[in-house]
């Protein structure tokens, strides 16, 4: 049995004790003043939730909201079923409502009237361009090597970078250290790249990095690059991706994730000439490893599962 059934079996013993021997009685027998048995006789009808204390929360507060106050709240949320707490509050005030932001949060919690949340519209990519065979696009991006990786002389010479080029066909990557980044070292590296991989390619996709193109530098907008220059001469159509979203470069942007967790974690380079040689061994290593998306082949195979493949 609780306490709450306890109290109130006490106080109906109370009154059939002062019904029997009087509310003096009663009164001196179980220590309740008179006046309040009184009033437990008074609502008593013979049940147990009678007797229950009612409740001591005040009807009206010096402070609530008028009649007319509520209805302009209620007439601002119908026109303004989205609007959020802050926005609403302040529309309130210019038609002059002069409570606090608090008070009004209250009274629009406990009429029901909080503004619900849209769900945020979701982004819906859109379906991915799968190649058909190898060199029909390729990716190109440039990684700027991990300062806590170079160390001596490599440290004293100053930043290194890496320039990969990835087969989004076959993922078959290219890789190539330089000493800068700039659009001379694109040009390069793409020469280098179209000896180095076995078919043809059609279409290069980069970033709007300033070594590649200069669409958004606003003074040099308009003139081609040495590196877009040099994609013309070869007959390579070059393809740009939307400004800060390199998403859109993610195979490339992908193979760098992967570089930094399997390579610059656990090696260091002493100079320059080192740098390019275990480059060069990692380069090899990535072609041929075996990949989920390639069904468990190595770029290497898949490369060479086409006719007349030199790799």
């Amino acid at each position: 049995m609780n306490t709450l059934t306890q109290t109130l079996k006490r106080r109906q013993a109370v009154i059939k004790y002062s019904s029997r021997y009087g509310v003096t009685a009663a009164s001196r027998r179980y220590n309740v003043s008179r006046p309040t048995i009184y009033s437990w006789q008074k609502r008593y009808d013979g049940s147990l939730g009678s007797l229950k204390d009612f409740s001591r929360r005040p009807k009206h507060h010096p402070t609530q909201h008028t009649d007319a106050e509520l209805k302009q709240i209620k007439d601002m949320r119908r026109r303004n079923p989205n609007a959020g707490l802050v926005v609403f509050w302040v529309k309130l005030r210019q038609r002059g409502y002069t409570r606090s932001i608090s008070g009004l949060f209250k009274v629009l919690k406990r009429t029901g009237q909080a503004v619900v949340k849209l769900p945020n519209p979701k982004y819906k990519p859109k379906p991915y361009e799968k190649m058909q065979y190898p060199g029909q696009r390729g990716q190109i991006d440039v990684k700027f090597v991990p300062a806590s990786c170079l160390v001596g002389e490599a440290a004293i010479d100053g930043g290194f970078y890496q320039y990969t080029f990835i087969d989004e066909y076959s993922r078959f990557r290219y890789l190539e250290a330089f000493k800068e980044h700039s659009t001379y070292s694109s040009a390069e590296f793409i020469k280098h790249v179209v000896k180095k991989f076995p078919y043809a390619i059609e279409c290069i996709q980069t970033d709007n990095g300033a070594e590649f193109t200069n669409r958004l530098i606003s003074s040099k907008r308009g003139t081609p690059t040495l590196f877009e220059s040099t994609l013309a001469q070869l007959c390579i159509r070059h393809k740009l991706i939307k400004p800060y979203t390199p998403r859109h470069n993610g195979k490339v942007e992908r193979s760098h994730r992967k570089d930094n967790e399997y390579f610059y974690a656990s090696h260091k380079f002493y100079s320059f000439d080192d740098f390019k040689n275990q480059l060069a061994v990692w380069e090899r290593k990535y072609n041929a490893f075996p990949m989920r998306p390639l069904y468990w082949r190595s770029p290497k195979d898949v490369l060479s599962s086409f006719p007349d493949c030199k790799v």
